[in-house]
């Protein structure tokens, strides 16, 4: 300041008042000037003449510099100027206010101890600093010109700041009450340890406020180490404004400490000597950490910008397994421990080397993870599992950016009532945009759209509105996003959170409805995000109508009867229109009933149209949507995130396909507003209704004639298995018949109950369904394989009970194996059920869990027919004469026919539908032999067997004699029939014609 500035001070006066009689305190007129306020106070009129009273008043001295005296004479006598009235001494004399006057006429004025501004002047003028004045300490203000005020005395605080508790337990709530009569203007702040800054606390998820009747109240529910600090509460009463303090300490948890590793194994041949870390969060309690055992051992402590690690470095590996343990303690706080188990690698253990794949892994012990720190400016763990036969796992990377995990942590305290969202959101989003550059992890991809989804619950919470800024961030972090140079990391991210792709388009659909009004008319376009949105004054017919240029060229409008009364009504109508690329193939696979499941795909967009009227979100309007160059069978469905527990799916409820204007267009009519695309299927899919009753009837004609095989072999089963090779054989086929016929009923059946995961009975005939049919096709393997090893090994015996337990195993276990799995693997996911029906869902699981076993299973079976036709054709084609060629072929074309229906190849014609689903013709006969076969294993497994036959006869023609002239007769023919089974080639021809 330069040495002929003006400089001021207020004073305090006191001054005796004899014989009174004027109203009002003199002012001066020379250097000693009132400053205002209670300068020249009005005094009672009734006081009457003489009294004698002391008043006090505030006066205003000015300096040509800064030199005063350090301290002013009580006894100042007023000037001459106030001669008029009697002379008046002071009788105490204090300094309240220091004005500096600045280059700019700017005066910085200053309240020394036990003054304090007034809340007028609080709340109007900034502070010395530039502060807001809400959350300013109110000790120096600043005046544009004269200074308009003074500091004053207050009166004692009018309130009490009370707590439940200065040091809180995590997990617990927060309660601090203020005690007064009179306060208004009430906030709450927060000021962290590591900033001074005040943070504002608001009504949140975490945060509550109350009122009642001669107090206010805040109260903080399940308490992190993130809502430790001094709370402040600033309120305004008596004309002052008051801040009251109480500090609260949240000790760490348990799960806060990190240790890196914490497990190790160690081989002391390859390293000597190892390094562990113990970190943990820096608060406001003072901690100290220590290791132990601490013998031979270096211990350091490393700072860094938000924590603190303790680090061992042991010079020796321990002479045993060792379990080292880092405890953590602070005062009035119950200290915890976190152990490290040191495994030592001994000789003949299997290991895994070392390897160099993203970061150096050391030599480690089979089924030990091995585990190592994050590139600098990450977060979390790389770990990789050593596997039981000493080969490497796939790396496991956490490994998250440190700022992308700061910028999810403010969404997360912003929610939960920390912060302004008006500040804090655009200040997120603007972060957010540059952050997306550096994504290089699925756990970065999944936690930045967290980020996202946070912001998202905030708007609606709070009813916040975006500016054009902040949308434009948004959207080109939503193109980022869509990119194709982070599509890789979708995939494992998803794996992880099925449900991100649909949280992630609500959140997006949420913010963008959020647009300030004001900031309307609006458009953005890039490569994945096409916006446009506008206030709708007025309109005409057609309505409004928004074209974009994508693949496919979309064309969408509302027509005018549906926004008519809206625009009428006199209310502020915007349309926002979004179209999102690339985010519908990031969506979960899942179709409401009433969808066919199989081979469908999206166009690559997803169209998202709203209304607000007034700020109300109106959802009840038509909107008309023209897709181009579209084939297959076409679905126009919407995004329904209410389905499958929130996870989301694809529905069609309120939308139909309408015919065109032009014939390569495809024309979507849907009675609400939401997200909308279009399901194409990748083949045309034959809906014939023909096909379906073909299949019923089929079934049902399997049902009764399997329950025929099963009266038959009641009656002929003594009869017809005499010997092992006639045992195995029936007793596969009939085995056959028992999973065919339940596989068939619950097929059946299955359309009469309640589908969908809610119902246990669904859920159940699904199983079975699968259990049973898998289970004919291995009774199918084991009946081949029996022949198989009869066909190549002649002459080498099997016991019965050692071939009957392994078909059982085969037949049952393997099947219930395969069945089970498929359960546990997709029921979780909610991929078992086919959308609409109980049975198991078609959607590439049938593929993989049904279809390519069952058509291993028919490759094996087609190798054993091939291996039977060239034993009945070699010793018959090579050396007999022209008749006995003849006969050989007839065997040949029978087995043909018997063999083929028993062993399935008729599921063969499965491929030829999975590779045409256009021909009509290959559905039909896939459906017709398929139903049928129980019909098959009727005429070819029972009727058309020369021994089955023959007992069936023997048993009607033996109703008049006696049962044991039936046995000997019986007993008879099949001694001779077993005679003529010595020779080799007669018993390869029985088996297989028979």
């Amino acid at each position: 300041m330069a040495s002929r500035a003006l400089s001021q001070l207020f004073l305090a006066m006191t001054l005796p008042l004899l014989e009174l009689e004027s109203a009002s305190v003199p002012t001066a007129q020379s250097e000693l000037k009132p400053s205002g306020g209670k300068s020249g106070q009005q005094l009672d009129q009734n006081n009457g003449v003489g009294e004698s009273i002391l008043v006090s008043s505030y006066v205003q001295l000015e300096f040509s510099n800064r030199s005063w005296p350090q301290e002013l004479p009580e006894n100042l006598s007023l000037l001459t100027a106030s001669t008029s009235l009697p002379p008046r001494t002071l009788t105490a004399l204090s300094l309240t206010t220091e004005c500096c006057v600045k280059h700019n006429k700017t005066q910085f004025c200053t309240c020394h101890s036990g003054y304090r501004w007034n809340a007028t002047l609080c709340s109007l003028y900034p502070t010395c600093l530039g502060h807001r004045p809400e959350i300013s300490s109110c000790m120096c203000l600043s005046f544009h010109g004269a200074a308009l005020g003074y500091c004053q005395l207050p009166p004692p605080v009018p309130a009490n700041l009370t707590l439940n508790s200065q040091l809180q337990r995590p997990r617990d709530t927060l309660n601090l009450i203020l005690k007064t009569e009179e306060a208004t203007n009430l906030r709450w702040y927060l000021r962290n340890p590591e900033d001074p800054k005040l943070i504002f606390l608001r009504p949140g998820a975490k945060v509550s406020q109350m009122s009642s009747q001669g107090q206010e109240g805040l109260s903080v529910t399940r308490l992190t180490r993130h809502w430790t600090g001094t709370y402040v509460s600033i309120f305004e009463a008596q004309g002052f404004r008051w801040e009251l303090e109480q500090v609260v300490q949240v000790p760490l948890e348990k799960k806060e400490v990190v240790l890196l590793p914490d497990e190790l194994s160690i081989s002391c041949a390859a390293s000597s000597g190892f390094q562990l870390s113990c970190c943990f969060p820096r608060t406001n309690l003072a901690y100290t950490a220590t290791w132990s055992p601490g013998e031979g051992s270096e211990v350091s402590l490393q700072n860094m910008l938000d924590s603190q690690c303790l680090v061992l470095t042991a010079q020796h590996c321990p002479a045993a397994d060792t379990t080292y343990t880092c405890t953590l303690h602070s005062q009035n706080v119950a200290p915890f421990t976190a152990p490290v188990s040191i495994t030592i690698i001994q000789d003949g253990d299997t290991t895994c080397p070392t390897d160099f794949s993203v970061v150096d892994w050391n030599v480690t012990k089979a089924g030990f993870v091995a585990q190592a720190p994050c590139p600098v400016n990450k977060r979390g763990m790389v770990k990789r599992l050593c596997g039981s036969d000493g080969i490497w796992g796939p790396v496991q990377n956490s490994c998250t950016e440190a700022e992308i995990l700061n910028l999810c942590l403010k969404a997360k305290l912003l929610r939960e009532g920390q912060g302004k969202p008006d500040e804090e959101i655009p200040c997120i989003l603007s972060q957010l945009r540059e952050q997306v550059d550096v994504v290089s992890t699925p756990t970065d991809l999944q936690t930045l759209l967290h980020v996202v989804t946070l912001l998202a619950n905030v708007v609606t919470e709070t009813r916040a509105e975006l500016t054009e800024s902040d949308l434009k961030d948004l959207l080109t972090t939503t193109d980022k996003i869509l990119d194709v140079n982070i599509s890789s990391l979708w995939t494992v991210a998803q794996a992880r959170a099925p449900a991100m792709g649909s949280d992630f388009l609500k959140a997006v659909e949420t913010l963008v409805h959020s647009l300030d009004p004001q900031q309307f008319p609006f458009s953005f376009s890039s490569s994945n995000v096409l916006l446009q949105s506008q206030l709708l004054r007025h309109t005409s017919p057609p309505g409004y109508q928004m074209s974009f240029s994508t693949r496919p060229l979309l064309q969408a409008q509302i027509p005018w009867y549906s926004l008519a009364p809206l625009v009428r009504s006199g209310a502020n109508v915007s349309v926002t229109s979004l179209v999102l690329q690339k985010l519908d193939h990031r969506l979960p696979s899942s179709y409401t009933q009433g969808l066919w499941t199989a081979s469908y795909t999206t166009p690559g967009l997803i169209l998202v149209v709203s209304v607000t009227a007034d700020g109300q979100a109106f959802t009840q309007a038509e909107l008309i949507m023209d897709f181009e160059d579209m084939n297959g069978a076409l679905h126009c469905v919407f995004w329904d995130h209410s389905l499958y527990q929130g996870q989301g799916g694809w529905s069609d409820e309120g939308c139909q396909v309408h015919a065109a204007n032009t014939s390569n267009t495809t024309q979507c009519v849907c009675q609400h507003l939401t997200a909308f695309s279009i399901l194409m299927s990748q083949h045309t899919v034959p809906t014939d209704p023909i096909l379906d009753l073909l299949s019923l009837v089929g079934v049902g004609a399997s049902i009764l004639a399997l329950l025929a095989c099963l009266l038959i072999y009641r009656l002929v089963w003594g009869a017809v298995v005499r010997n092992k090779i006639a045992f195995f054989r029936h007793a596969a086929l009939y085995n056959m018949v028992i999973c065919l016929l339940a596989a068939d009923t619950c097929f059946l059946g299955s359309p009469f109950l309640p589908s969908g995961y809610h119902s246990l009975f669904c859920l159940v005939i699904a199983f079975l369904c699968h259990f049973f049919y898998l289970a004919t096709f291995f009774w199918m393997l084991a009946q081949a394989l029996v022949l198989a090893h009869q066909l190549l090994f002649v002459f080498h015996q099997l016991s019965k009970y050692l071939v009957l337990s392994l078909m059982v195993i085969l037949g049952y276990l393997c099947p219930l194996g395969f069945a089970g799995i498929t359960l546990g693997l997709y029921l979780p996911q909610r991929k078992y059920l086919w959308e609409g029906k109980c049975l198991l869902n078609g959607d590439g699981i049938m593929l993989h869990t049904f279809s390519e076993p069952v058509l291993v299973i028919v490759g094996v079976n087609g190798l054993v027919l091939g291996i039977a036709v060239l034993k009945l054709l070699r010793p018959s084609l090579s050396e007999g004469p022209p008749v006995e060629k003849r006969q050989a072929l007839v065997g040949v074309l029978k087995a043909l026919l018997i063999l083929t229906p028993i062993f399935g190849l008729t599921w063969v014609l499965g491929v030829a539908v999975v590779f045409d689903q256009d021909s009509m013709v290959s559905h039909y006969i896939f459906t017709i032999l398929n139903s049928l076969q129980g019909v098959f294993i009727l005429v070819f497994g029972c009727l058309t067997d020369k021994k089955v036959l023959e007992a069936l006869r023997k048993r009607f023609q033996s109703t008049q004699s006696s049962n044991s002239a039936i046995s000997l007769a019986t007993n008879e023919t099949y001694t001779s029939e077993h005679s003529k089974e010595r020779s080799e080639h007669a018993s390869y021809e029985e088996n297989m014609t028979d």
